[in-house]
């Protein structure tokens, strides 16, 4: 019997998972699904771009994953049952089930409206392609001199509004931030990102908290209103629902918890990565949800699930973080360098040669995950345990780190 291997999400985490897994296992003793119910991959990353009126280039899965033995089902994932081992989908063909003999669940995250009244009705999110399109629609109706808030100071704010400022220089652009402009950056970084937001003519709101949302703006805790034609919410993510439905163990939040393999703490067929799972970084904290974060806990639990399965030593993949890459516009850029627990430090690359910095990060992650290797060689070796997984004491004596 050939063992079941199946992917939930062809994000970057699971696209790359499968992938390295093709590379690391024989084609004749196992099977390979990845579910997504799109058929091309989406540069999550990008989004902002094409919110703000840019062309992405596609990137097919048939084309990506050519000759690898990776099967793409196009479908919804509905149910995930971790007793049963199965996984309810519903695609063009109408509902079926998918057995496994081991799961990668990758199915990630989506915006998070906070509960704030109005958002869910009058915001626009740019967590999902089909989100930038609706805002890329949206934008291209404004005339001259209309005001656009973005909410939110983070990376998703900070790119999301310098990119339309500088596309949209007709437009007034305002962004509003619940704690001061760039609060967790060196002083460079925020003296940087500060001269750029003027440039554009970006107004900044610091310290306020959005209570409500509404078609024509958005209202500050203090009682002040923001005007705007469009609001764009970029406050933070949540994760994919699905994992609530089932017995895995799940941290506040619904992410997976998984050990140091990205392996389920609960249920050891299962593994999850990116930002469905809840994994410890440098210095104990928990992994933020990032693309950083994501690619090598897809790298590590690929690894980890050929090694058990082919009865070699599992290896670990160093998961660390070393800058913050945020793109200001596509002239400008800031490269934060951080520790490896992401604290920032004082160094920082700024102006021009970020900007090119932070596009070879881009396109190196979407390289990745069509060489999800990294470029080292394959190495496939032999299935050892066909049959479903046994409890994680009986690994015991292949756990030892190479």
């Amino acid at each position: 019997m050939q063992h079941r291997i199946v992917v939930l999400g062809a994000g970057y985490t699971g696209a790359v998972a499968a992938g390295r897994l093709a590379k690391r296992l024989h084609r004749e003793d196992v099977t390979l699904t990845l579910v997504n119910p799109e058929p091309d991959f989406v540069e999550r990353v990008r989004l902002h771009q094409l919110a703000a009126g840019q062309d992405l280039r596609p990137r097919p899965f048939d084309e990506m994953f050519a000759g690898t033995g990776v099967e793409l089902r196009l479908a919804e994932v509905t149910a995930v049952d971790v007793e049963r081992r199965t996984v309810a989908v519903t695609g063009a063909d109408g509902p079926t089930e998918l057995a496994y003999d081991t799961l990668v669940y990758a199915l990630g995250s989506g915006w998070n409206d906070g509960g704030v009244p109005g958002t869910a009705v009058h915001a626009h999110e740019l967590s999902s392609r089909p989100g930038a399109r609706r805002l890329r629609d949206r934008l291209a109706a404004l005339p001259a001199g209309r005001p656009v808030v973005v909410v939110g100071g983070g990376l998703t704010g900070v790119e999301a509004a310098t990119e339309i400022a500088e596309a949209r220089p007709d437009l007034a652009v305002s962004l509003a931030t619940h704690g001061a402009l760039g609060d967790w950056l060196s002083a460079k970084g925020r003296a940087h990102l500060r001269k750029v937001t003027d440039r554009l003519g970006i107004e900044i709101h610091e310290h306020a908290a959005v209570t409500a949302v509404a078609a024509d703006g958005v209202t500050i805790a203090d009682g002040r209103t923001v005007p705007a034609d469009v609001t764009v919410w970029t406050t933070g993510f949540a994760v994919h629902p699905i994992a609530r439905g089932t017995t895995l163990e799940l941290a506040e939040g619904g992410r997976i918890v998984v050990d140091g393999t990205m392996r389920s703490v609960s249920h050891p067929d299962v593994y999850a990565v990116g930002d469905a799972a809840l994994a410890v970084g440098p210095q104990g904290k928990p992994l933020r949800m990032s693309c950083a974060s994501g690619v090598p806990m897809a790298w590590q639990a690929a690894d980890a699930i050929a090694a058990r399965l082919t009865g070699t030593k599992v290896p670990r993949v160093s998961i660390r973080y070393f800058q913050q890459c945020i793109s200001l516009g596509r002239k400008e850029g800031l490269i934060q360098f951080v520790t490896a627990d992401d604290r920032s430090v004082d160094r920082a690359l700024t102006g021009r040669p970020a900007a090119l910095y932070k596009e070879l990060i881009c396109k190196g992650a979407a390289w990745s995950v069509a060489n999800p290797t990294g470029g080292m060689p394959s190495r496939r070796r032999r299935v050892v345990h066909r049959n479903t997984p046994t409890p994680a004491h009986a690994h015991a004596p292949a756990e030892a780190t190479a």
